[in-house]
């Protein structure tokens, strides 16, 4: 055994290298035997080393998985591949244990990635657009559609932290018995299971929250509006909802409050300089700039964020909450119209001064990918409205309550159980990819979180036969808004509560989640791609849609229901 541990150690250590493979191998090879079991143990042991597992009682895994426990500091594990720690599988697939399930061979594959991880992201932009682009006789371009958006557009039940900082709240179901056709023809057998032999499928939730705004009190909050004034901005539903939604603002916000406007076509103006809105008369002044908003011409919006970004920085002082709130089409045609010179800009103030953007898309023809870019270098977040109503009540009850922060560069890393996953899918987040061993290095940007806000993950999880006990532990890392100072908070989720079927004995809130996902999944692929597995064909969707809109009656699922029958008829 000694003679084969050694050889074992030494096939390791010409692998991974000499550092690696000596340290490993005398841990593990007497234990395990071979080389491809040492790499494992490794790379288990160095998982949930990163993501930081403190353990919940099974208990509250098998019922939701609500555990919020503080997670302890935990160093990063090595890289047996030298330099920083590998990037994950973007589809965590375990090619290896296919590969040995099949034939047994000898020939290993380098050991896959169990861990997630990624910025959070609470953008609700793309389903906006997409629902108006519905409404307007069109399906949405592929590329403008982010699954994560979707679902974060709809209310959650997930219970909210004490302070600062996030809830975390684990759940799930199987999809490979649905409960409903999942393409319309007949495809499922009588106990609802999937007959394209993709079996062991779950759909897995990470809910995050953070406390809602306390109405009694926010530190005073300096905006600067940037108001597109181009010419496309003359469409209906353009600058004329832009100047009601402002104008509701300036009697919403508290007289400690400050506001700045700047415009920009073919260049930009400073309209009003930053002014406090409990100095006399300011409130009057303030609404006479705004109903003097006319369109122009062309959109220098690089020359809009310049300025902007500018009135911002000679407000900003200790304890004042600055940002920059973006009103625009997003359609940049005349000065700089690559997203890399202003993003540029955006990110330097950001960094010097705590600036945070946040975006407000409008229009018919919309600058969404400008827009999405814009809001993440600035560590905000975009929104897409279109009509009086959802204006209004942005600016008059979220815009005030959120100026605040309840978290910075906020990151989420899952770490999945090797012995109980075979592969899984992380659905949607694909411009917000940290690399696994950054998750708890404070220099990579994360994602800013305001109060009352929600954040959804969904996993595709393919579980192994027979699967029991742990599946996934969920953490998340943020900073402090004022001290900067790191915590972290995890919750875990075991096999039990992926067990029962979605569409029949699931939560209404995941079934939402799930209808808002696959719906966004199949406008994303439907004119080619790979579709998230178990997901149901668009015409069960449409009828589990008007189902839940039934069920829940929320106008918000009442939208979605129609936005999926819309699609449905325009894809024929």
């Amino acid at each position: 055994m000694k003679r084969e541990s050694k050889r074992n150690m030494n096939r390791y250590g010409k692998r991974y290298g000499k550092r690696y493979g000596k340290r490993y191998g005398k841990r593990y090879g007497k234990r395990y035997g071979n080389a491809r079991h040492v790499a494992v143990a490794a790379v288990v042991a160095g998982g949930l080393l990163l993501a930081g597992c403190s353990s919940g009682t099974p208990d509250a895994s098998r019922n939701g998985g609500r555990n919020n426990v503080p997670a302890p500091p935990a160093p990063a594990p090595p890289n047996l591949k030298g330099g920083p720690a590998a990037t994950p599988n973007a589809n965590g697939t375990d090619g290896a244990a296919a590969a040995d399930e099949k034939d047994g061979a000898q020939k290993r594959a380098p050991a896959p990635s169990y861990l997630s991880t990624f910025a959070l992201d609470v953008d609700t932009a793309s389903y906006g657009y997409a629902k108006r682009t519905l409404a307007g006789g069109r399906l949405p371009a592929a590329a403008t559609v982010r699954p994560e958006e979707f679902v974060n557009s709809f209310r959650q039940d997930y219970p909210q932290p004490e302070g600062d900082g996030f809830s975390v709240t684990t759940d799930g179901a199987r999809t490979d018995g649905a409960g409903i056709d999942p393409t319309g023809t007949g495809g499922v057998t009588n106990d609802g299971a999937r007959r394209d032999g993709e079996g062991g499928w779950s759909l897995l939730r990470v809910g995050l929250a953070t406390r809602a705004a306390q109405s009694e009190y926010r530190p005073p909050a300096a905006l600067t509006f940037v108001v597109d004034v181009s010419g496309s901005m003359a469409e209906p539903g353009r600058l004329d909802l832009v100047k009601q939604a402002l104008g509701s603002s300036i009697d919403t916000l508290r007289p400690e409050d400050s506001l700045a406007i700047v415009t920009f076509s073919g260049d930009a103006t400073v309209d009003l300089p930053m002014t406090r809105l409990g100095d006399t008369g300011s409130r009057g002044h303030i609404h006479s700039v705004v109903d003097g908003l006319e369109p122009r011409d062309e959109t220098n919006l690089a020359a809009g964020v310049q300025v902007g970004y500018n009135e911002a920085v000679k407000a900003a002082r200790p304890g004042v909450t600055n940002r920059v709130v973006l009103l625009s089409d997003g359609l940049a045609n005349s000065g700089d119209t690559t997203a890399a010179a202003i993003l540029d800009r955006i990110g330097t103030a950001r960094r010097d001064n705590g600036i945070t953007l946040f975006g407000v898309g409008v229009g018919s023809q919309y600058g969404d990918k400008l827009m999405e870019q814009l809001a993440d270098k600035g560590d905000g977040h975009t929104t897409y409205v279109s009509d009086p109503a959802a204006a209004r009540a942005l600016f008059t009850e979220q815009l005030p309550a959120n100026v605040d922060l309840r978290a910075r560069d906020a990151k989420a890393q899952v770490a999945f159980d090797p012995q109980n996953v075979i592969e899984f899918r992380l659905i949607g987040f694909d411009d917000r990819a940290v690399a696994n061993g950054d998750f708890r290095n404070d220099k990579v940007d994360g994602g800013e979180v305001g109060p009352g806000h929600t954040v959804t993950a969904l996993y595709a999880v393919r579980l192994k036969p027979g699967a029991a006990g742990h599946v996934a532990t969920a953490t998340v890392r943020w900073l402090d808004p004022s001290t900067r100072a790191p915590h972290e908070q995890t919750g875990s989720i075991e096999a039990a509560a992926l067990a029962a079927p979605l569409w029949t004995s699931a939560a209404k809130r995941l079934q939402v989640d799930a209808t808002a996902a696959y719906f966004a999944d199949w406008l994303r692929t439907r004119a080619g791609g790979s579709p998230i597995p178990g997901s149901p064909g668009l015409s069960a969707l449409s009828r589990q849609a008007t189902a839940l809109a039934t069920s829940t009656e929320d106008p918000a699922v009442r939208d979605l229901s129609q936005a999926v029958q819309r699609a449905q008829r325009l894809a024929g």
